[in-house]
């Protein structure tokens, strides 16, 4: 008999480089023990694009948020953010210190929590403008929809870096990934968030879509997900329903429902080709542009900076995602991989959305701009998941 023909056992996995089967070690944190690292083998370009983001981000919420009559040099929103950053900084370096494998172990139970979270919005969450989705914990409010976001791609990460058979994977074998997304979108479609929970569809899609799916399955789920957009039209909150609406046509209700996108564009346009100058956007300085550090916050910067200015943006945030799917690429085993896929595609859809959402693009579904939104817990989950990016990247080779 040919061994070497056999079906490889369920202490196998495909290596994310090679794609060929490797024995995968009892203790998996004790694969190899952590060599000494050069300080070339860090991703100095991750982390300065990550901090050019975030000061770029700080200065707009300051603009945004300027008031000359108001003391000190620093708005409220600002101070915040920045109070924010640096938090995120210390967590995001306390976990960049031990192996992203520890992720692994930690992934089923921090799913977990996720869920309780989640649960906890519903029983004891705080109620802003028609929604519950916050906790206040410690004084501050924090939104469990966002560790949501890392939680699931961790759960799917080590469900398909486990799998026995390989790919591609049919509807049924997709049955344990689908209920995975499924509960922790349930609870936020609640909240309601439409927005976070459409994201973590479409991030957990391209995750399950990298493990590798048959031909068929994606026809079905692609029909499925007609008939479920049809659908779940008459399961919408009538303020969801109305921002579709002014998706299709935004000039039918220009003083009402279609105001924002309506004021953003005229914000974006005045900016043409150089800006109008830092703390000059009359759109911004004179509160025409509603949510102007938060979801609208690009239209702020456009208005600014101009045509010039939002390339040079644009060009930052691409050079990131180039960098996050290379990481990816170079992962030493397939837990790696996915999990970097997975953080891919979370910046790239919310940038995405958010930018597609202030161009008129996209419905209006409240995704932040990542790194650049003012949001203390979205900035937060960014910068744990860039640490976690960093941290697989540093250990690619060991």
């Amino acid at each position: 008999m040919n061994l070497s023909k056999q079906t490889p056992q369920r202490t196998h996995l495909i290596d994310a480089k090679s794609e060929q089967y490797t024995p995968w070690p009892k203790n998996r944190l004790t694969e190899q023990p952590l060599e000494r690292k050069r300080l070339y083998d860090f991703d100095y370009l991750t982390l300065g694009l990550t901090l050019t983001l975030v000061f770029l981000g700080i200065v707009t919420i300051y603009s945004a948020t300027y008031n000359p009559d108001a003391g000190g040099w620093l708005t409220a929103y600002c101070r915040r953010q920045t109070t924010w950053f640096g938090i995120a900084m210390v967590v995001g370096s306390g976990l960049f210190i031990f192996h992203y494998n520890y992720l692994y172990q930690a992934a089923y139970p921090l799913y977990g929590l996720g869920l309780a979270l989640l649960l906890a919005v519903e029983i004891a969450g705080s109620n802003h403008m028609g929604a519950t989705r916050w906790l206040s914990i410690g004084g501050m409010n924090v939104q469990p929809s966002e560790f949501a976001k890392l939680s699931v791609i961790l759960a799917l990460a080590r469900y398909l870096s486990d799998r026995r058979l390989p790919p591609p994977y049919n509807l049924k074998e997709l049955l344990t990934p689908a209920i995975i997304v499924a509960l922790p979108t349930i609870l936020i479609l609640k909240q309601p968030d439409l927005g976070t929970a459409l994201l973590i569809i479409l991030i957990s899609g391209v995750v399950i879509f990298i493990a590798g799916i048959t031909r068929g399955t994606i026809i079905t789920i692609a029909l499925s997900a007609l008939t479920t957009a049809f659908a779940g039209w008459h399961f919408m909150h009538d303020y969801q329903q109305q921002r579709v609406l002014t998706f299709i046509n935004p000039e039918n209700d220009p003083l009402g429902s279609g105001y924002h996108i309506a004021q953003s564009k005229i914000a974006i346009g005045a900016g043409k080709l150089f800006g109008k100058g830092f703390l000059k956007g009359t759109q911004n300085t004179l509160h025409f542009l509603p949510e102007q550090h938060t979801d609208f916050i690009f239209a702020t910067y456009a208005e600014q900076w101009g045509f010039l200015g939002t390339m040079v943006l644009l060009a930052l945030y691409f050079t990131f995602l180039f960098r996050a799917l290379n990481i990816a690429m170079e992962a030493k085993d397939s837990f790696g991989s996915y999990l970097a896929s997975g953080i891919a595609a979370i910046f790239f859809w919310q940038v995405t959305i958010n930018i597609g959402m202030v161009l008129g693009l996209m419905p209006v579904v409240g995704i932040p701009l990542p790194l650049f939104s003012y949001g203390g817990t979205s900035m937060l989950t960014s910068l744990v998941l860039i640490s976690i990016l960093l941290n697989i990247h540093y250990r690619r080779k060991a």
